[in-house]
């Protein structure tokens, strides 16, 4: 079994900045591929990025391309989104996903997510 817990959520101006940490409680943390998405109220959830087991891939939705960054740190079994130049169509819940491969559609474990909320 696979335990991610998200945090680092909030209330934040457009145009300013947060990171998302998202710790996952298994030792065979590096054998996952790390991902976000995220829901907007009325809206399916989305793909936001994905990063592979060894860090060196990684992949972006359009929408967040070149304003977002994930990472991953495979000592502490962490991966972080970093979130710059916030906007009001950003707010959603985030939610942090592993799978054995870089997915897009969906993923086999999930965290509860956390909210960011991004006001104009």
């Amino acid at each position: 079994q696979v335990q991610l817990v998200e945090s680092g959520g909030g209330l934040v101006q457009a145009g300013g900045s947060l990171r998302l940490s998202c710790a996952v409680s298994r030792r065979t943390f590096n054998s996952y591929a790390m991902h976000w998405f995220r829901q907007a109220p009325g809206k399916e959830r989305e793909f936001v990025a994905a990063i592979s087991w060894s860090g060196g891939r990684t992949a972006y939705a359009d929408s967040v391309k070149g304003r977002f960054t994930i990472s991953r740190d495979n000592v502490t079994n962490t991966v972080y989104l970093q979130m710059n130049s916030l906007k009001p169509e950003d707010t959603a819940v985030y939610y942090c996903a592993a799978d054995v491969a870089i997915v897009t559609m969906g993923a086999s474990y999930w965290g509860q997510g956390t909210q960011v909320t991004v006001s104009s």
